[in-house]
């Protein structure tokens, strides 16, 4: 493991900081819905909206990233993408005014395209910032202190968002005007906070802007291609599938967690303590488990243990669909910690078997996490019509998928990342 030590540089600890921020806000949106849910006494399709509309930034978004990566490079598109999520959480501000449940819609989706936009530049430039054998190794890496910042943004929302007394009681609606106000209040100051946080991020990368710029140029390869040309590409697109897939899944299971342990049949943990379970292990499983996956990535093929951590995951959902109590409860859970080097090791697996331009298939993949959108709508759809319980089996046939992906790759042509294949081949 010294060996990939050895590739991590001061440029790119100072990109893990973007890993940190965008998990970390992200994750609000769990303790988001339990609070609109009762602030506005929506059902689960519509409650799940939020997450419809922020991951529909990503496929609004993904392709106008990707060509702005590839005409200013990755310091301008991270600081523009930094300017835009501030932007979104001022917006949240205008909900206490307005009492309006779109105005939250519509913050949701302008910091959604900042954070497509970030997600965009940061992954490949965190894969190429050192020697391209230790790229698996460090966007997994990078990606445990994106975990980092969801534990902690969960423990964050759910203390200011659900710690008022309006909802620590737990399974009813929010009846008053009153208490509608003291709740969309804690939101309000739950993404003025975010801003601020933001605002010293987006100074703390322009102070770093030559070390980040100086390493870029020393290992990203050069020219970059057209955004479409990921298009030509099988694995681009059975990668897109995949990534889509997994965050649809982990975003599902993320959204309905707190409903789902607050249910009287499972846990029957008031929303502020399911909160504090959905940050503390589901969140915090994945968090252990990357760290632990970036030392398994250095002596375990990465198809491999993509198919174990994904198959294992299925297997926990098909528990959760047919069982209840504690043993429902901690199945769900447990999903967190084979959930956690999926992402970046499906990244990577694409762009070694793309076989073109980084920021064309960085693009593609960042399109695909529209599935957070599409599967927690049908997730929500599922839970209206049968129960919290059955919508687990949405993540378990995604999970299953991803299973026979990484199945395939472990027998794919690689290339070295920044290499490109001819179109035939591609």
């Amino acid at each position: 493991m010294g060996k990939h030590l050895a590739g991590i540089s001061v440029s790119f600890v100072s990109v893990t900081t973007l890993f940190f921020a965008w998990g970390f806000i992200s994750s609000n949106n769990d303790p988001l819905i339990a609070s609109l849910k009762a602030s506005f006494q929506l059902n689960y399709t519509e409650a799940l909206m939020t997450q419809l509309v922020f991951f529909a930034a990503y496929g609004f978004m993904s392709f106008p990233a990707a060509a702005l990566l590839a005409r200013f490079g990755s310091l301008w598109s991270i600081l523009l993408a930094l300017i835009t999520m501030i932007a979104g959480c001022l917006l949240v501000q205008f909900v206490v005014r307005f009492q309006d449940y779109t105005v939250i819609l519509v913050a949701l989706f302008v910091l959604g395209m900042g954070i497509t936009t970030l997600q965009v530049a940061a992954n490949p430039l965190a894969a190429a910032l050192g020697p391209p054998e230790s790229s698996h190794f460090r966007l997994t890496l990078a990606q445990a202190f994106n975990s980092l910042g969801v534990v902690m943004g969960v423990n964050f929302g759910s203390r200011i968002m659900l710690g008022e007394e309006v909802l620590k009681a737990g399974h009813g609606p929010i009846a008053s005007e009153a208490e509608r106000l003291i709740a969309l209040e804690a939101i309000s100051h739950a993404f003025l906070l975010i801003a601020v946080m933001l605002a010293g991020l987006m100074l703390f990368i322009w102070f770093s802007r030559r070390r980040i710029s100086g390493a870029a140029a020393l290992y990203a390869p050069g020219g970059q291609g057209s955004v479409l040309d990921a298009l030509k590409s099988r694995w681009a697109l059975f990668g897109a599938l995949a990534i889509g897939l997994y965050v649809g899944a982990e975003v599902s299971i993320g959204s309905i967690m707190i409903n789902f342990l607050n249910k009287p049949e499972i846990l029957d943990l008031p929303l502020e303590i399911a909160g504090f379970y959905l940050g503390n292990i589901y969140w915090m499983g994945a968090l252990v488990g990357r760290f632990l996956g970036s030392y398994l990535l250095t002596v375990v093929r990465a198809p491999l243990l993509l198919m174990t951590a994904a198959s294992s995951a299925s297997m926990l959902c098909l528990v959760v669909a047919f069982s209840s109590g504690p043993l429902a409860g901690y199945c769900a859970l447990a999903v967190g910690l084979f959930n956690s080097i999926m992402f970046p090791t499906i990244f990577t697996i694409t762009l070694e078997r793309a076989g073109v331009s980084q920021s064309a298939t960085s693009g593609l993949l960042c399109v695909a996490i529209v599935g957070g959108a599409l599967l927690p709508y049908a997730v929500g759809q599922i839970a209206d019509k049968a129960s919290l319980s059955i919508a687990f089996l949405i993540p378990m046939v995604a999970y299953g998928v991803i299973a026979c992906f990484a199945m395939l790759a472990a027998k794919a042509r690689t290339y070295t990342i920044g290499e490109t294949a001819d179109p035939a081949a591609a």
